[in-house]
């Protein structure tokens, strides 16, 4: 029942996709670009809007409300050192040795494109690269693990066990999802997992893979801002997403330049 109720993509569908992601790629490239001490999240933001407005499309994260009653403000999320995933862009301004993460949507011809990075302000720490390079690898080694007749057990399980042999966390709290039409679709892929269980990669499906990644915990907290989620021990963390078709070729990543 779950499984039947997921939107498979035709190949012309998957045109339009690469297009969202395509456009969503040059969006975070653009706000990376700006990236450096003393700029507040809040011009990053309109770096992504004006982005967005020159090139006809929007960011469908702008007044999203999951049902908690407070729109999301931004276009983005501008998450700072122990912000996971959510932080609301505004006044801040960054600093030397902070670590942000950047996630983006962006909605062309009524599909939707969704990615996230990580990335050093100036001169960072060991620990923060180390943190950076570690959730960009899980990101890799799920992607390619997308292919017809794997399980989502294998992705999620393949993801931990990298993070957790370099001394890291994975949350256990927010997943990865399917994209299409929505920016959440089903199926919710975790960031953990049983090799061999779980629902049945087939092609067609269009999956946003997402580790979010923690120093010292994977417990985690939502400020009272209803939104933004932190370590609940203030230890840093990192964000990196794609979002990825499964196809008889193999793993499409849409979200690339």
């Amino acid at each position: 029942m779950f499984e039947n109720s997921i939107n498979l993509k035709s190949e012309a569908e998957l045109a339009v996709m690469r297009e969202a992601g395509r456009l969503n790629a040059m969006t975070l490239e653009a706000v990376k670009a700006e990236i450096r001490p003393g700029v507040s999240t809040g011009e990053l933001n309109e770096v992504a809007e004006s982005f967005q407005r020159a090139h006809g499309v929007y960011s469908p994260f702008k007044n999203y409300d999951p049902g908690i009653g407070v729109p999301f403000p931004g276009s983005i999320c501008t998450s700072i050192n122990e912000e996971m995933v959510h932080g609301i862009p505004g006044k801040r301004k960054l600093k030397e040795g902070d670590i942000i993460s950047i996630d983006c949507g962006t909605v062309y011809e009524g599909f939707v494109g969704d990615s996230a990075f990580t990335v050093g302000v100036g001169e960072i720490s060991t620990e923060a690269q180390r943190l950076i390079d570690v959730t960009k690898k899980a990101l890799e080694i799920a992607t390619s693990l997308m292919v017809p007749g794997n399980r989502s057990g294998d992705v999620g399980s393949a993801i931990e066990e990298y993070v957790e042999s370099h001394g890291f966390h994975c949350t256990h709290t927010y997943t990865g999802h399917g994209v299409g039409r929505a920016m959440h679709e089903s199926p919710q892929l975790t960031n953990y997992g049983v090799p061999g269980q779980g629902f049945l990669l087939r092609e067609g499906m269009t999956i946003a893979i997402e580790p979010m990644v923690l120093v010292g915990t994977r417990r985690t907290k939502t400020l009272r801002n209803q939104w933004t989620v932190v370590s609940v021990d203030g230890s840093l963390t990192a964000h990196q997403e794609n979002t990825i078709a499964v196809t008889k070729e193999g793993p499409l990543v849409l979200t690339s330049l």
